[in-house]
């Protein structure tokens, strides 16, 4: 069984819908003994990283999670999941993250040709010995959509790397934590093999 956590953030059923597909059994849930049975654990969500927090402890999601961790249970973040795993984001001064890893979310520069957020097919530089990657080859493309990208503190947890007017730090992945700043659900082939990986950990 994989739980999806659900804490209002959007994007849970096409994350199902895609894992369905896959033949996996998921359930979407905020039920603390739901989510440390399951098999894995996903953390989608769009919008904004202080709103999303608030949200993760009005449901006493928060220890949770990191229970959940603890135990060992893969987890996955995906979009606003991922970038919550980490200590915090400009994009919300002074909100605290999960705390998971450590690192913190950045807007994107101004550049002329760039424009803000990052929406569209993007490829990756991906990290030859990543299980959250096997099978798929550097130069393979995803799909974004975020204003903030990740400089993770350790770079030894980067998965994969994209470039949009700067160098993000779009996967990550360490022990039983993986993240993608990108949307597997949505990125076609490339995104069902990366959750076919992760389901098959």
């Amino acid at each position: 069984m994989i739980a999806i956590i659900d804490y209002d953030a959007g994007n849970l059923r096409s994350v199902e819908k895609a894992l369905r597909f896959l033949g996996q059994e998921t359930v979407i849930t905020r039920d603390r003994q739901e989510i440390l049975d399951a098999d894995k654990v996903i953390l989608p969500g769009v919008g904004a990283f202080g709103d999303a927090m608030r949200r993760l402890c009005q449901y006493d999601l928060v220890d949770v999670i990191h229970q959940a961790v603890r135990q060992r249970t893969p987890f996955l973040g995906i979009c606003l999941g991922m970038q919550l795993m980490f200590e915090g984001s400009e994009e919300s001064e002074g909100a605290e993250g999960l705390g998971l890893l450590k690192g913190r979310l950045f807007r994107f520069p101004d550049c002329p040709g760039f424009k803000i957020p990052h929406m569209g097919w993007n490829s990756l530089d991906i990290r030859p010995d990543s299980r959250l990657f096997a099978g798929i080859s550097s130069g393979a493309y995803v799909y974004f959509v975020h204003s903030y990208y990740l400089k993770a503190e350790n770079e030894d947890v980067v998965a994969a790397l994209a470039e949009y007017s700067t160098r993000i730090h779009a996967a990550v992945e360490t022990d039983n934590l993986y993240g993608c700043q990108f949307h597997p659900e949505k990125s076609s082939d490339t995104g069902l093999r990366i959750l076919k990986n992760f389901v098959e950990l």
